[in-house]
Parts: structure tokens; sequence; C-alpha cells
């Protein structure tokens, strides 16, 4: 059994699987009655489907949003909404599903369930197209509210400019390359998040950690602070047009789990992808022997770029989330 469901007052339901027919999600507790654009979500899904960029795998997929319930006319319902996507260009046939890839979910997916599933199954990156979909609904209800979220790459193999050069050297070497992605949120208002075990941040942090290749989180200046005094670290309190702020934002707009009214600033670390053409050393379960494996599927030689709209989609999610409990907690909803 699987853990699917994200989220408390705003929840979503992932489904589907890298070459299965269909992935996508359901989305519980969206307001009533709110505007939604699909072209937005197919904007969205465009920034992150494959087939698209230097970086991205060569797999061909349109990823044409089909809304199954929940809105009508273009404005939410208050039902469950439904959407998805279909998968056209499933190549099952590409993977050895008795010789586990290196740096994958699966050796721990086959020591866990005792098997190993085309492209990844749910463990694959073709899953977040669900996130996605959530994601672009979220965006939509925090605008009437004055909330953007945005992100961007900062560094690709540990280099801040010259991308290109470094993505085409690792995938002519047919290896792959990792990077650090920062995601945002201008005008989130003071209050969000609770205290101790559902805290803002940690919902952020479980939330970015739990897209497939990110292995690090950091909130405002992250782990910079362990190399600052107190001094410098804390930020000081001030007042603009009466309104309490802080002079710098080390903190990335959240304290004590519960957000300030600045910025929030996240940043998070993506691997390597694992799969790559270099033959590299495995074991074939069927003999329990040492074997070699050469990635032969379509997979991105940096995952940075599409990573982008994701870490996106799941900041939106929490944001929403947590505003909508706030909304509840305050009577104002």
């Amino acid at each position: 059994m699987t853990v699917d469901t994200f989220g408390k007052s705003f929840r979503i339901t992932a489904f589907g699987d890298s070459h299965g027919e269909t992935v996508g999600v359901v989305i519980e507790g969206c307001p009533t009655n709110i505007d939604i654009s699909s072209d937005m979500i197919q904007h969205e899904l465009d920034r992150r489907r494959p087939g698209a960029g230097l970086a991205a795998s060569e797999r061909q997929e349109p990823d044409i949003l089909e809304i199954i319930s929940g809105i009508e006319g273009g404005r939410t319902t208050g039902g469950p909404i439904k959407l998805q996507v279909r998968n056209l260009d499933a190549r099952p046939s590409d993977y050895e599903v008795n010789k586990p890839r290196p740096g994958h979910a699966d050796l721990s997916y086959f020591q866990k369930y005792g098997k190993i599933s085309a492209g990844g199954g749910r463990s694959s990156g073709r899953e977040t197209v669900g996130r996605v979909l959530a994601g672009a609904v979220a965006k939509q209800v925090l605008a009437r509210e004055g909330i953007k979220v945005s992100g961007r790459i900062i560094e690709i193999s540990g280099k801040t400019s010259g991308h290109e050069k470094i993505i085409i050297e690792a995938k002519a070497r047919k290896d792959s390359v990792g990077g650090t992605v920062e995601i945002t949120a201008e005008g989130v208002p003071p209050g969000l998040g609770e205290p101790v075990f559902d805290k803002l941040d940690a919902d952020l942090a479980k939330a970015f950690m739990s897209i497939p290749s990110v292995k690090g989180v950091e909130i405002g200046a992250g782990f910079e602070s362990t190399r600052m005094l107190g001094s410098e670290n804390n930020d000081p309190i001030i007042v603009v047009d009466g309104i309490l702020k802080t002079g710098t934002n080390n903190a990335g707009g959240i304290l004590g789990g519960i957000s300030n009214g600045m910025p929030i600033a996240c940043r998070i670390a993506v691997k390597p992808t694992s799969s790559i053409g270099r033959e590299q050393d495995t074991v074939d379960l069927d003999t329990m022997k040492p074997a070699k494996i050469s990635v032969k599927g379509r997979h991105d030689t940096c995952i940075c770029p599409r990573m982008v709209p994701v870490a996106e989609a799941m900041m939106a999610i929490v944001l929403l989330d947590h505003f909508l409990r706030f909304k509840s907690a305050t009577g104002g909803g």
C-alpha cells in the first residue's frame, strides 16, 4: 500500500504510473465558485512535460489536460476536482525489471514490495504530473488573495552560469547533472502555519522532499546560517507604513513555523538524474549475481528545468492548505 494523499484542508490524491494509461490528481477542499482557467493549467503542464528542451527526456508526451469533474463552465463546483492526462508514449519494454538501476528507487521498492515496475512506477518523475495539476489550481486560488509563487534555477552542477554547456557535455558522456532550485512566494500574509508539528516550514520541507530526486531543503538562509553569528542571522524588526516587517529575511518569511508576512524563500537540492546511459554495476535479481546495466529508457540529462514547475506546485499546495486552515481558524471562511 502507498500513501498518495497530501494536505488537510486542501487535499490532493495523486494517481497513475509512469507507463500506465493515465496520470493525474483528485483535489478535495477547493473553495466553491472559483474561476479556474484551463489554459493556465495547460501552461503549467507544458512547462513540466517531457520532450521539450535540451535537458529533457526524449519521451514525447503531449500532456493534454482532461477535466473529469469538479469544474463546470470554468468554475469550481465545490465537489472533488479530478484532472488527468493520458500516457501516449509509454515504452515499458525499455526497462530491465530484473536489474535495479543504481541511484534509483528500484532497489528500495524491490526490498519493500518484492517487484520493480517498468520506469519506476510511482517513483517515476512522471507522477509529478498530478502535483502540477493540483498546483495550477492552487496557484489560481492563491492569486485571488494576492499570493504569487515562482521558481528559478540557481545552480547546475555547482555553477551559476554556463548551464547549457554543462548539460550538453554531460549528455555527450551519457551522464547527468543536478543542481539547486529556488522557490519563493510573495504576498503571503502573516499567520500561516501551526506551532510544533504543523509548522509551515515543516510542511514545505515535507512537500519538497516528497518530490523525486530532491535530497535537501533550505528555508531562508538555510545552511548558511550555521556560518553566521546570532547578531548577523537575526532579522531586525522594523515598521514600514504601519506594518511590522523585518529589515532582512534570513528566516525566509517563517518564524516559529508561522509566516511573518515577509516573502517565503526556499531552495531545494536536486540530485543528478539516476537513469543514465553509462554502464554501471548492479545485480541480476533472478540469479542474485553481479551484472551490468546501461539504462536504455528516455531520461532527462538534468531534472532542474522541469523541477521548477513541480516545486512551485508543491509550495502553492502547502500555502493554500495553510491559508484555508488559517481562514477557518480566524472565522474568515
